[in-house]
């Protein structure tokens, strides 16, 4: 389905170590970042995106309506050892597009690789023939071969584009995409920066798909110790610590597979540019700070803040947001947030945006002038998943969950921060019983979206949930719904198997969408796991649980055992992707195919 992307040379793993609950980085690992400067580096050079440093106004951004994008490779060094990156013009992040809204743009992208490459235009409402997704709307562009997308702009906002062929979007092929709008735009500011957050791994990322398959705590360096059992059992007594233990062992899962690819191999990047580089924006005390914040990554959750800065919150996915205020918030991959801040001393700030699983980092520099830097802090405590992210009676495979109270009340929902309220039938497909791709089924899945994730509950911070997010404008779809579609996350996590109602895409067949229809969607997660999903080509509107308007995005983030529905209005012909948009797991088969006719 999916064509192979290239592939750089194979590393041995990096030593990570755990302790106390707060993973680490090495030692090594960290001077390392710091001899490098954190750049992406030419052997014997240095290489930064030309915008990197730049406000938007400056020089530096590819702005009007014809460019010309070549994709080829690269020799890179974040962390001492050479590897290849595949780029956008010798750029890694690619470079940031500007185009304008209702005007027509024409991308001429040429292939310099030895494989077939892609660009999917994330976000962006196209003909299904220009998305960028080989085996779907179009073959790929092949080796030596030039590929045009010509398409009207047809929106305004912040958005990214990335490869959509085997594993080339880990090795590098991403870049910022910005839009202005036709009219004045609404929120105004001084400066204006792209802060975009990635992974690298000196790994090949078929290695580490291959580890994965193999083991898929192949890369969690955070599982629980004796140590930890001993706390527990000071914390409450060693009955409930050996109950605790004794579940987690019956259900084969562990309460801290958050993720599957870790700083074990992973460097985080903010701007193409390691911790260690520390990426500036400049400012001015008093301005008004745009901050276009995107998650590049291919397999990574940031929680993000400035201490010392609340971050308003003006735009999720390009659209416009009534603002809100917040101390900290979680990007899922794929998701994109415009943050206003204002600082008013002549001082540094720290950007640090911490991966879920807590085990490094991403961070830049907010100050007056170049060279300034302000203290780091220091990672939060690993998380553990929790009931919360159990909810209620669960059928499993093996054992139901023991110990259950208010959570397993039939038609209860505990929720996150709201109270008790009515859940929703669920109807798990057939296709999910008696599957080993599927080792977990939730019969009362939560519905609140007041719950901003595990890591982020009662940690004294103002955390942004999307319970916080309106779209400014209502719904783009106010006339009733006339189908529903329901469908199950699931996986298993030994097999490293993931798909929709359990199967995987090689399983599955289309889903129809009929043209002009107005759908709710319904995605239950039967899985421990949050799963950003991503609908090409359609907007997903985000009900509340009393199924009204609350946010209209490209990209959902379905926290585990949870149910959430969004509206989409089936407005574009042609076939689309529907997929988790963690790299690995719409390798492994969470990825459907959507026709509209």
């Amino acid at each position: 389905m999916m064509v192979r992307g290239p592939r750089v040379r194979c590393m041995n793993r990096k030593p990570f170590h755990a302790g106390n609950g707060l993973p680490t980085l090495s030692r090594r690992r960290f001077v390392q970042g710091l001899a490098l400067g954190g750049s992406a580096a030419l052997l014997g050079g240095f290489i930064k995106p030309a915008w990197a440093l730049q406000s938007l106004g400056e020089p530096g951004a590819l702005a009007g309506t014809d460019f010309a994008l070549e994709i080829g490779e690269i020799p890179v060094n974040f962390t001492g050892r050479a590897r290849h990156a595949t780029t956008v013009n010798g750029s890694l992040p690619g470079p940031l597009l500007r185009w304008r809204e209702g005007t027509t743009v024409t991308l001429r992208v040429s292939n310099r690789l030895r494989v077939p490459t892609s660009i999917h235009w994330h976000g962006i409402l196209l003909p299904f023939d220009m998305d960028g997704v080989p085996g779907i709307s179009f073959p790929g562009i092949a080796p030596g071969e030039t590929f045009v997308y010509r398409f009207p702009v047809r929106q305004s906002g912040t958005y990214w584009y990335h490869a959509h062929s085997g594993f080339e979007e880990q090795t590098g092929l991403y870049g910022a995409l910005v839009i202005d709008p036709a009219r004045p735009d609404r929120i105004g500011a001084e400066r204006d920066y792209v802060v975009m957050l990635n992974d690298w791994t000196d790994e090949d990322p078929a290695a580490i798909f291959a580890h994965l398959k193999k083991q898929s705590d192949y890369y969690n360096r955070g599982e629980l110790t004796a140590r930890d059992f001993f706390d527990d059992v000071s914390r409450v007594g060693l009955k409930r610590a050996l109950a605790e233990r004794k579940m987690w062992n019956q259900m084969r899962m562990s309460p801290r597979d958050l993720v599957d690819v870790t700083g074990a191999t992973y460097t985080y990047l903010m701007n193409g540019t390691t911790p260690a580089g520390n990426w500036t924006g400049l400012f001015k005390p008093g301005e008004r700070v745009r901050l276009r914040f995107i998650n590049g990554s291919s397999n990574s959750f940031f929680d993000v803040r400035i201490p010392g800065l609340k971050l308003g919150v003006v735009a999720a996915d390009g659209q416009d947001v009534e603002p809100v205020e917040v101390d900290e918030f979680r990007i899922a991959t794929a998701e994109v947030y415009d943050v206003i801040v204002r600082p008013q001393e002549d001082r540094a700030f720290t950007i640090f945006a911490q991966s879920m699983s807590r085990d490094g980092y991403a961070r830049g520099t907010l100050a007056p002038r170049p060279g300034m830097e302000a203290e780091v802090p220091r990672l939060d405590p690993l998380p553990l998943l929790s009931m919360a992210d159990m909810m209620g009676a669960m059928d499993h495979d093996t054992h139901a969950m023991p110990g259950m109270d208010h959570g397993s009340m039939p038609g209860m929902d505990m929720g996150g921060h709201g109270g008790m309220r009515e859940v929703p039938e669920v109807h798990h497909a057939r296709t999910e019983y008696h599957n080993p791709n599927v080792d977990m089924r939730v019969d009362m899945p939560r519905t609140n979206l007041d719950d901003p994730g595990v890591g982020l509950r009662d940690n004294g911070r103002r955390v942004l949930t999307y319970a916080d997010l309106h779209t400014i404008g209502g719904s783009l779809y106010p006339q009733p719904v006339t189908r529903e579609i329901e469908l199950h996350l699931t996986g298993n996590m030994h097999r490293f198997t993931w798909g929709f109602d359990g199967l995987k895409f090689s399983q599955a067949k289309p889903v129809h969408f009929r043209y002009g229809e107005h759908l709710r969607i319904v995605l239950v997660n039967d899985t421990m796991m949050t799963h950003p999903i991503h609908l090409h080509g359609m907007w997903s509107e985000l009900e509340s649980p009393d199924q009204e308007f609350q946010v209209r995005k490209h990209t959902v983030s379905v926290q585990p055992a949870q149910r959430i529905t969004y509206r989409v209005k089936a407005d574009a012909l042609g076939r689309w992707a529907w997929h988790c948009h963690l790299l690995y797991h719409m390798e492994a088969g969470m990825f459907r195919e959507v026709v509209v006719s």
